[in-house]
């Protein structure tokens, strides 16, 4: 979950007042539309913003699910505020059912997704989640699993290179990665800022540059060592299963891979995807109903005023559908652009 720091919208989220506000946090309650005595899943609590404003919206009730444990710890305070209507789990977003059977929650009317990072475990050293203060090159959102670290220094060169090719969109992937493997061979590259130094010194960076060399890199780490990929793709699956008719799901991303998985998702859940050529032949009719109805045919993107009190919310995107009564349409992972990527475990 990207989030910005400010006064205005909900106040008083985990971490303190002013500390956390989501991106897009009017838009997601408008589309959301929450009611009275329906059930919702917060499906990335982070730092509890929306959960908050859908529970101050009506007299609902609500799920919030994050896998980082520091989140869930932060959201007791919340939970206690709104005791008998929110209940917290921990868990990846990808085990959605599970979670929700665990918690009692059999259907729901609405299930948000605000993809990415907190502020929190960005701006916190200690997660390794960025390069701008130095800590332990970490980034894992469960705290549990083999760290960047364990993959920057035991992934084979070619293998590294496709982790950052492919996820970080990186077109120098190949330069970065040989620079790594023979940086490791002195030390083992365990900071966050020895990597980003590494990565600068290979792509080096022009004075009006705004996006740092290391950001791709350090974003495709992120991706593999969290395979929070593969985890929307489950997440979306599991949140078509689990909505009722009529129930919403709102996603909010922050970079083009994510945004491509969820707009094919919807896409084909809605009867709307496009064929992958103008020169290939017209698609059969399908066989199911849609399982969804868009909501916005295009993306919404955060105002101007919204982008200049935080600029880490300028590349939020938000999809939504609306769950028809049709039965879930099969897992067709195939079409929903999920990367492939080949590599061996670190």
């Amino acid at each position: 979950m990207m989030a910005v720091h400010g006064t205005d919208g909900v106040t008083g989220a985990v971490g303190g007042p002013s500390r956390h506000i989501p991106v897009l946090l009017t838009e997601v309650i408008e589309t959301l539309n929450p009611q009275d005595g329906a059930t919702y899943i917060d499906a990335t609590f982070g730092a509890g913003g929306y959960t908050q404003a859908i529970l101050e919206a009506a007299d609902c009730v609500l799920l919030a699910i994050d896998r980082d444990p520091d989140a869930i710890a932060a959201g007791k305070a919340l939970g206690e505020r709104y005791s008998g209507r929110l209940t917290l789990a921990q868990g990846a977003f990808g085990d959605l059912e599970p979670l929700a059977r665990a918690a009692g929650v059999e259907a729901a009317d609405g299930i948000t997704f605000d993809l990415g990072l907190s502020s929190m475990q960005l701006d916190e050293a200690s997660r390794g989640f960025s390069f701008q203060n130095d800590g332990p090159l970490d980034m894992r959102m469960s705290r549990s699993g083999p760290s960047a670290a364990d993959a920057v220094n035991s992934l084979a060169e070619r293998d590294l290179a496709r982790v950052i090719a492919v996820l970080g969109e990186e077109r120098r992937a190949r330069a970065v990665a040989k620079a790594i493997v023979m940086a490791r061979q002195k030390q083992p590259i365990e900071r966050t800022a020895a990597l980003a130094d590494i990565v600068s010194r290979v792509l080096g960076r022009r004075p009006d540059e705004k996006k740092h060399p290391a950001t791709r890199t350090f974003q495709a780490l992120r991706l593999y060592v969290n395979s929070e990929l593969d985890e929307l793709v489950r997440g979306l699956l599991a949140a078509e299963r689990l909505l009722k008719d009529g129930g919403r799901l709102v996603v909010v991303t922050f970079h083009s891979l994510e945004d491509r998985i969820v707009k094919r998702f919807f896409a084909s859940r809605s009867g709307h995807l496009a064929r992958p050529s103008r020169h290939a032949p017209p698609a059969p009719e399908p066989e199911a109903a849609p399982s969804f109805k868009l909501l916005n045919r295009r993306a919404l993107a955060p105002a101007a005023q919204e982008i200049a009190r935080n600029p880490r919310a300028r590349s939020a995107r938000l999809r939504a559908g609306e769950r028809t009564g049709a039965r879930p349409l099969p897992a067709d992972v195939a079409n929903l652009g999920l990367p492939r990527l080949q590599v061996s475990s670190a």
